[in-house]
């Protein structure tokens, strides 16, 4: 196999603990190993990515609404649909909300668009556990800080 890394949103355009939302920007590159076989000659980005984009956005959403003390790792996906297809370039914006955070689950809706056109949209589920280590924990913190994660939103009361 050959993996690339899996940072797929660029920045958190809106953080809306109150109203349990998320709003971020992913910006699909012009150029990838992704699209050298997905498909040669005409490339897409994978739908696989396109969910994976959508639960990192969720998951963002639920590491705030915890304040920074559970790690969501990604369980399930229901009514999951791909509506458009994606290409290099493409500017996207996923939005998640919150619609269950208990019993060491949380539940979101997510969707991505890009031009206001539906790209696709799920609902996505999450197991969660406490950070596994204090550095796993500042590893989070100092990538929650380059995509521009509001900290002071996560401090616990």
């Amino acid at each position: 196999m050959q993996i690339e890394c899996f940072r797929l949103i660029d920045r958190i355009i809106a953080l809306d603990l109150a109203a349990k939302t998320i709003r971020v920007e992913a910006n699909v590159p012009t150029e990838s190993t992704i699209f050298e076989g997905h498909f040669p000659g005409h490339p897409l980005m994978p739908g696989v990515l396109l969910l994976e984009t959508m639960a990192q956005a969720s998951g963002w959403l639920v590491i705030g609404a915890t304040k920074f003390t559970c790690m969501p790792f990604f369980a399930a996906v229901k009514e999951g649909k791909f509506r458009s297809f994606v290409t290099p370039g493409m500017a996207l914006i996923a939005n998640a909300a919150l619609e269950h955070e208990g019993s060491g689950f949380a539940v979101t809706r997510a969707e991505i668009h890009c031009d206001d056109k539906l790209i696709c949209d799920a609902t996505l589920t999450f197991r969660l556990v406490p950070f596994p280590s204090p550095d796993f924990r500042d590893s989070m913190e100092k990538f929650a800080s380059s995509i521009a994660f509001p900290m002071e939103l996560a401090r616990h009361d």
